[in-house]
């Protein structure tokens, strides 16, 4: 879920944690959402780490394990847990121990981590849920951190996607929403998963951080990242095509390249008391 064009969000209803068969459809084609995804800012990771007990992290929802890896790389041990075999195989490729359950049904078995994490995934989990089955997998002093990409493309190519993604797609969920910047759809996720933490207990008050950044994409990287968004995973063929091609020659017209105005943004809390 890296981006939300005008005119595009969650499923019905505002409950993306039902849409099971959209959050279990992007291992897909693993290999090119671990090619295209961006990795997270620096400056997360070490925010998630800082003050912590210990090392040891929990990744939800781990996917391909881009974020796992970075977590490896600043020195952590992590285990991560994907519903997806096909996204795990990736992870485990790379050096991550994945075990492939849903986090709802996943069971801690005792054993306990100094940080959850969860990179573009914690809407797939019903809020109170979640931050429960985190509360028990944390030890005292622990953080739970859930965080997202927030894109926000050039008008001309936002609307390049919006006009291509009705008329491939008039009757998805994923278009049924009044047009609106990116972030305020966020901004919902962001106070549904607040919500979910302070409903299970067990956690301080949950903070909100933001991370601006920017990156140049060129036309085939951008149309290469386009298809492991949740709305189009399962687009056919023959549409996803026709949306690819109205946002590349909408791309092309700007000169095969363009500057993407991003945020990373969290919701973070830290575990407290034993129960």
């Amino acid at each position: 879920m890296p981006t939300l064009p005008k005119k595009q969000s969650g499923p019905p209803g505002g409950d993306p944690h039902r849409a099971r068969e959209v959050a279990e459809s992007f291992g897909s084609d693993a290999e090119r959402y671990d090619r295209a995804r961006p990795p997270y800012p620096d400056a997360l990771v070490e925010a998630v780490i800082a003050g912590c007990p210990g090392s040891r992290v929990l990744d939800v929802g781990c996917g391909t394990g881009i974020g796992a890896r970075q977590f490896l790389a600043a020195g952590c041990t992590v285990l991560g847990v994907d519903p997806d075999a096909r996204m795990a195989g990736i992870a485990r490729h790379s050096g991550i121990d994945v075990e492939v359950a849903a986090f709802e049904a996943w069971d801690p078995a005792g054993r306990l981590f100094d940080m959850v994490v969860a990179g573009q995934a914690w809407h797939w989990i019903e809020p109170a849920a979640g931050a429960a089955k985190a509360a028990r997998a944390l030890r005292h002093g622990g953080r739970l951190a859930a965080f997202w990409h927030v894109f926000e493309p050039p008008p001309e190519v936002a609307d390049a996607f919006a006009t291509a993604y009705r008329r491939e797609a008039p009757d998805s969920p994923f278009g049924r929403q009044p047009a609106g910047r990116p972030g305020d759809a966020y901004a919902v996720i962001l106070d549904r998963a607040a919500d979910g933490i302070r409903e299970a207990g067990g956690f301080g008050g949950p903070e909100r951080w933001r991370f601006d950044w920017e990156r140049v994409y060129t036309r085939d990287e951008w149309l290469d990242l386009l298809p492991t968004q949740g709305s189009l995973t399962g687009l056919p063929s023959e549409r996803l095509a026709r949306v690819l091609e109205k946002v590349g020659t909408a791309i092309d017209a700007m000169g095969g390249r363009f500057t993407m105005s991003s945020a990373t943004v969290a919701i973070a809390a830290t575990r407290t008391g034993s129960s």
